[in-house]
C-alpha cells in the first residue's frame, strides 16, 4: 500500500491528476490494474489518499508556527513563513494539493477547498486580532487575497527560483504588512492648507474708507484714512496728511 502510494505520489506531482492513468501507477508500482481498483476504488479516491497527507502536513507546519507567536503580525509573519519553508521541503506536495489540472466540480476539489478555508481562517484570526481592523467582511477580503497571493508566488519563485523561499516570503510580507496598518476609512485627513498671503495685498485696519483703514496709513494719498481722516472728507484727510501724495 505505501509503495503503491508513493509511486502515485511521485506520478501526480510530476504530471498532474489529470494525464495520469491507473495503468501508469498499475505499471510503476508492477502489480495489475484491477488490484489498484480493488485497494482505492477509482482514480479520484487514490489521489485523495495522496493529497489528504500533503494538506496535514502544510496545516501542521502553519498553525505550528503560528501557535509559537504572541502579536498578530508575528503570527502574520510566521504563517506566511512555515507557508514557503512547507514548499521548499515537499515541493512534490504542494504539486499534488495545489494542482491546477484538478477537475473543477470533483470531491477532490472539494477536499483542496476545504484546506484552503482552513489556512484561509487561520489568517482571518490573525488579522482580527489588528487593533486597526474590525470589520470581518474586510478581513475574509484580506484573508482570501492574501492566500491568492501567496499561492501565485509560490508558483512563480517554483518557476524561476529567483530568490530562496524565505526572501520570496519576506517579500510578500513586506507588501502586505503596510496595507494592514490601517483600513482605508481610517487613514487620517489632513485639513486643506490655507492659501499663502499675497505680498503687498492690503488690509484692513479699523474701518472701511475711514480711520486707519483700507489702504491707508499716514500716507499715499490720504491722511490716516482712504479719503479721509477721522470723518467723511474732513479732519486730515483728503489729500492732506503726514505723508506724500
Amino acid at each position: 500500500m505505501e509503495q503503491t502510494l508513493r509511486a502515485a505520489h511521485a506520478l501526480f506531482a510530476e504530471r498532474g491528476y489529470g494525464p495520469v492513468t491507473m495503468d501508469e501507477v498499475a505499471a510503476a508500482v508492477g502489480v495489475t490494474k484491477p488490484l489498484l481498483y480493488n485497494y482505492f476504488g477509482n482514480k479520484e479516491r487514490l489521489y485523495l489518499a495522496c493529497m489528504e497527507p500533503a494538506g496535514d502536513a502544510l496545516l501542521a507546519a502553519v498553525v505550528g508556527a503560528v501557535e509559537q507567536t504572541s502579536t498578530p503580525q508575528e503570527a502574520l509573519r510566521a504563517g506566511i513563513d512555515a507557508f514557503f519553508g512547507f514548499v521548499d521541503q515537499d515541493r512534490s506536495s504542494w504539486r499534488v494539493l495545489f494542482d491546477e489540472t484538478l477537475p473543477s466540480e470533483s470531491g477532490i476539489a472539494r477536499r483542496v477547498g476545504e484546506y484552503r478555508s482552513r489556512i484561509t481562517e487561520l489568517v482571518a484570526r490573525a488579522l482580527l486580532a489588528q487593533p486597526s481592523v474590525s470589520s470581518s467582511v474586510h478581513v475574509e477580503a484580506l484573508s482570501v487575497a492574501l492566500l491568492g497571493a501567496a499561492e501565485a508566488l509560490v508558483r512563480w519563485w517554483l518557476r524561476t527560483e529567483a530568490l530562496s523561499a524565505s526572501e520570496t516570503a519576506r517579500l510578500l510580507v513586506a507588501t502586505v504588512e503596510p496595507g494592514l496598518a490601517l483600513p482605508a476609512g481610517a487613514r487620517a485627513k489632513r485639513p486643506p492648507a490655507r492659501p499663502p498671503a499675497r505680498t503687498g495685498e492690503p488690509r484692513a485696519g479699523r474701518g472701511d474708507g475711514a480711520g486707519r483703514g483700507d489702504g491707508a496709513g499716514r500716507g499715499d494719498g490720504a491722511g490716516r484714512g482712504d479719503g479721509a481722516g477721522s470723518g467723511d472728507g474732513a479732519g486730515r484727510g483728503d489729500g492732506a496728511g503726514s505723508g506724500p501724495e
